[in-house]
C-alpha cells in the first residue's frame, strides 16, 4: 500500500510536519536592497536550515530559522535608518549650498 495522501510521521519534538520556512528570498533581498552584512548572515542561515532539517537535527534547523528571521528583521531596520540618515544629509547639504550661494558679497 501507497504513503501517499497520510499523514506524515511524527518529527522531534512530536510535532507533524516539513522543515521550517528558510526564508532564504528574504534573505536575498534584503541583501540587495537594505544591509548587505546583516544580509550575507541572513543567506548563511537560511541556507543551513534545509541541511540540518535533512540530517535529522530539527531543532537546529527551526533555530536557524528563527536566526535568519533575525537577521532579515535587523538588515531592514539598518536599511530603513540608514535611508533616513541619507536623505537627512542630503537636505541639510543642499540646505547649506542653497544658503552659501545666496550670500551678497560687497
Amino acid at each position: 500500500m501507497s504513503d501517499y495522501g497520510s499523514t506524515p510521521p511524527p518529527v522531534a519534538g512530536g510535532s507533524y510536519g516539513g522543515p521550517p520556512d528558510n526564508k532564504l528570498v528574504w534573505s536575498i533581498l534584503v541583501t540587495l536592497f537594505c544591509c548587505l552584512p546583516f544580509g550575507i548572515v541572513a543567506i548563511i542561515k537560511s541556507a543551513e536550515v534545509n541541511s540540518k532539517w535533512a540530517t535529522g537535527d530539527h531543532l537546529g534547523a527551526q533555530q536557524s530559522a528563527a536566526d535568519a528571521g533575525k537577521w532579515i528583521k535587523w538588515s531592514v531596520i539598518t536599511g530603513v535608518v540608514a535611508g533616513v540618515l541619507g536623505v537627512i544629509l542630503w537636505f541639510v547639504l543642499v540646505a547649506g549650498l542653497m544658503a552659501a550661494s545666496t550670500t551678497t558679497s560687497p
